[in-house]
């Protein structure tokens, strides 16, 4: 069964389609509708390679040394430890397939808490978490590592993370915005 979460700051919309756990931890699938100015920062994900299938728009990937822009039928695949960041630079809406290889509970997790924080008024006008405990817990389960100057934040992030797992942030968060 598909589910989709709404992100009632940015607008954006996002279809599991598969998820890990339907797939014995495969793939995880996504279908991303992203609005204009959309996207995360520079990153990387040292578990997994993320694939981009563009179905409407353009979609423009950021690499360390070049610029992507896919229009509809175009796909490109970043591979593990690659830094990338991809998002809508035009006017119009853009829908995408997401291909998540191995699949990754804690990247689906990681969506719907940050959609349900900003459902529930406990993010930033950015929609990033208000709380840095529950941004430091969501970005080790979703394996975003920032790349460039945020790197010099790594260290922070881990010991709010460890403060998050100690005080139990996560399974809170799990238990209250991930009902599959």
């Amino acid at each position: 069964m598909n589910q989709t979460i709404i992100n009632p700051i940015l607008k954006d919309e996002v279809t599991f389609t598969q998820r890990a756990t339907q797939t014995d931890g495969r793939i995880t699938t996504l279908h991303v509708r992203l609005m204009p100015g959309g996207g995360p920062p520079m990153h990387r994900h040292r578990d997994f390679e993320e694939t981009f299938i563009v179905l409407a728009g353009e979609l423009t990937i950021t690499l360390r040394r070049s610029t992507l822009r896919l229009q509809a039928g175009d796909e490109f695949t970043v591979k593990k430890n690659h830094a990338h960041r991809f998002s809508n630079t035009s006017d119009k809406p853009v829908e995408f397939s997401t291909v998540i290889r191995p699949g990754s509970t804690g990247f689906e997790n990681a969506l719907c808490i940050l959609y349900g924080l900003a459902r529930d008024q406990r993010t930033r006008p950015d929609g990033t978490p208000s709380s840095l405990v529950d941004l430091a817990v969501i970005a080790r389960m979703s394996d975003m590592r920032l790349t460039g100057m945020a790197v010099l934040m790594a260290p922070l992030m881990r010991l709010l993370a460890l403060i998050g797992r100690y005080r139990r942030v996560e399974e809170q968060l799990v238990n209250t915005y991930c009902r599959w």
